[in-house]
């Protein structure tokens, strides 16, 4: 599944390529890919042909693109007008959101196909492939945000977020994130500090391989209990978090599944730089540069796996899973 950085990757992507363009054509090659889409393909259809892309925003890993009507034509009032719907967008495991110009054949899981207005430079067909079928496309509403800021990360931020992420907290890499509401939070839970990290209402977009690393960087356990943990041990964790996320999106993601490309089909390559997931059986690099022998070992947790050092990640005597 693709992570906060391969999510961000592809959000910067289409930023470049999509935004301020118009749909010209839909068309829908597969309708299990727009399952989501309650009304079916005629009403998706309906509502994204002649709809403006005016920004490209993530929050977690939602990703998600406001549509403005182009009814009366570019510029002029309409530009005023605050988007009121979105094309959502769910990579699942396997979805791609490919730009490919109009004379290059389609993919061999091809599932839904936007013509765009012509850019010079530019291809003008965003497709979505999606080999396994668990991701999709769907338009959704937008609603005002609970805090009243940003929906989430884009060029033009806007109070607004696409209602199916509504529930979800703010990402680490998101400006408006408040590490304090974060702490105070964090310390009313009575669970343990993996556990609370991959809770999405209390901060999004930390998945399970992030937050091994994440942990590993800040010299923490998954067991911790959250309501013994310091204010200065918190901050590191999201310091921490923050970091291996900006370290994956320069090297253009993680990609374990040769499936996962960003928005041009060119894989990311911060797997190579993991210092704890999937690394059970090897030396930790951090012991190892201070001369001393320790393995990073695999733990079973919540149907999942956790990865840590136990001579710089200790196990908590009263440790919560």
């Amino acid at each position: 599944m693709p992570e906060l950085p391969e999510v961000e990757v592809v959000r910067r992507g289409l930023v470049r390529w999509v935004r301020g363009r118009t749909i010209q054509r839909v068309d829908v090659l597969d309708p299990r890919s727009i399952r989501r889409h309650a009304l079916g393909a005629g009403d998706f259809i309906g509502n994204l042909e002649g709809a403006t892309v005016s920004d490209v925003v993530r929050r977690g890993k939602f990703l998600w693109m406001p549509l403005t009507d182009n009814g009366a034509g570019p510029g002029h009032a309409q530009q005023h007008q605050a988007p009121a719907v979105a094309l959502m967008a769910h990579l699942g495991m396997s979805g791609q959101l490919l730009m490919q110009s109009p004379g290059v054949p389609d993919e061999k899981h091809l599932k839904v196909r936007l013509e765009l207005s012509p850019r010079e430079g530019m291809s003008d067909q965003l497709r979505f492939v999606d080999q396994r079928i668990f991701g999709g496309l769907f338009v959704t509403d937008l609603v005002p945000t609970e805090d009243g800021g940003p929906g989430g990360l884009a060029e033009s931020p806007l109070p607004l977020i696409a209602a199916e992420a509504a529930h979800i907290a703010r990402d680490p890499l998101d400006p408006a994130f408040s590490f304090d509401l974060f702490y105070q939070r964090l310390r009313k839970r009575k669970t343990g500090l993996k556990r609370a990290l991959l809770d999405q209402g209390l901060v999004s977009g930390i998945g399970n391989i992030y937050a091994d690393e994440a942990l590993w960087r800040a010299k923490l356990h998954f067991a911790r209990a959250t309501d013994t943990l310091r204010r200065g041990e918190a901050q590191r964790v999201l310091d921490s978090a923050r970091q291996v996320m900006l370290d994956a999106l320069a090297a253009g993601g993680t990609s374990f599944d040769s499936l996962y490309v960003n928005v041009n089909g060119a894989s990311g390559y911060f797997d190579r730089s993991l210092n704890a997931y999937g690394r059970q059986g090897e030396p930790c690099k951090r012991c190892a540069a201070a001369g001393i022998q320790s393995m990073i070992r695999r733990e079973q947790f919540m149907n999942r796996s956790s990865h840590t050092c136990p001579v710089c990640q200790p196990r908590p005597r009263n440790g919560r899973w």
